[in-house]
């Protein structure tokens, strides 16, 4: 049998200063934030957004302002997913616990909506339309996506299933009470839903699409992924798999898949950017 890794016991402190302590976890929000800021000043240089004067011009103000309602949307709306996806019996009886984040718990799929949100209000308050907004964050997110990631592999948490021991990069999690090697699946998420997902809609949105369009390949991308990387990934032990063997993470990226897909479909139908600022 060949020598199996060892998850490597990272010390979740990054740095310690006096009674101030810097997670990792916490550096890798900042570095997803700094991230999103960086490529957004760099989308702002991509069709359609560099052809837009006057009151339709984006400035990197536009930015700043998404990102500081996108983390709201984020945390909130993570939040209340995870209580109502994952634990709604016990959120129901325990309501005051919902804003005990401490404690851990946050969903992806209840921060999106929120995300959605958020981009929403944006939208209203600049009176810009909303696929725009979605079409501009989209290809901005991934890199966050990919960089929590990293925060989850250094916490040595939402490790991933068994695997054979003949798999070269399986990896011992003493953590999850076995020493039997799982999938690293933190880092199959890390390489599917944040660099390659990146990749592709970074590639996808730097020619001009229909509105919409851009961010309906990030629904359709990230659920595929996300569907992909949880087959290696062990489900939450108070939910086990649910129906046709599926995980709670696999049931609420369908929706988005198939929500995707119709998305592009009718975006596609749509007047292109051009057309509507010459019209506007």
């Amino acid at each position: 049998m060949p020598a199996m890794l060892m998850y490597p016991h990272i010390d979740p402190v990054a740095v310690q200063i006096g009674p101030l302590a810097v997670h990792w976890y916490g550096l890798t929000y900042l570095a997803a934030f700094a991230l999103f800021l960086f490529l957004g000043t760099r989308r702002l240089r991509h069709p359609p957004f560099k052809y837009m004067t006057g009151e339709r011009a984006w400035a990197r103000k536009d930015v700043e302002d998404i990102l500081f309602l996108g983390v709201v949307g984020v945390v909130v709306g993570g939040r209340l997913g995870y209580c109502l996806f994952y634990k709604p019996g016990y959120y129901l009886t325990h309501p005051l616990e919902i804003f005990a984040v401490w404690q851990g718990g946050m969903s992806f799929h209840g921060g999106l909506l929120g995300v959605i949100a958020a981009m929403l209000w944006f939208a209203h308050s600049r009176r810009r339309p909303w696929l725009e907004v979605a079409d501009f964050v989209a290809p901005c997110v991934p890199t966050g996506l990919a960089a929590g990631r990293i925060g989850n592999f250094i916490n040595g948490e939402l490790w991933g299933r068994f695997a054979s021991p003949d798999l070269p990069w399986g990896m011992v999690f003493p953590q999850s009470g076995s020493m039997l090697p799982r999938h690293p699946s933190q880092i199959y998420q890390f390489l599917l839903e944040g660099l390659l997902l990146f990749i592709i809609l970074w590639l996808y949105a730097r020619k001009e699409r229909r509105p919409g369009q851009v961010a309906a390949v990030f629904l359709v991308g990230y659920g595929v992924f996300r569907f992909t990387a949880e087959y290696f990934r062990e489900p939450d032990d108070f939910l086990g798999l649910l129906s046709l063997g599926m995980s709670m993470g696999q049931w609420l990226c369908v929706p988005m898949i198939v929500g995707g897909i119709a998305m592009w479909l009718w975006c596609g139908r749509r007047a292109p950017y051009e057309v509507q600022r010459s019209a506007g």
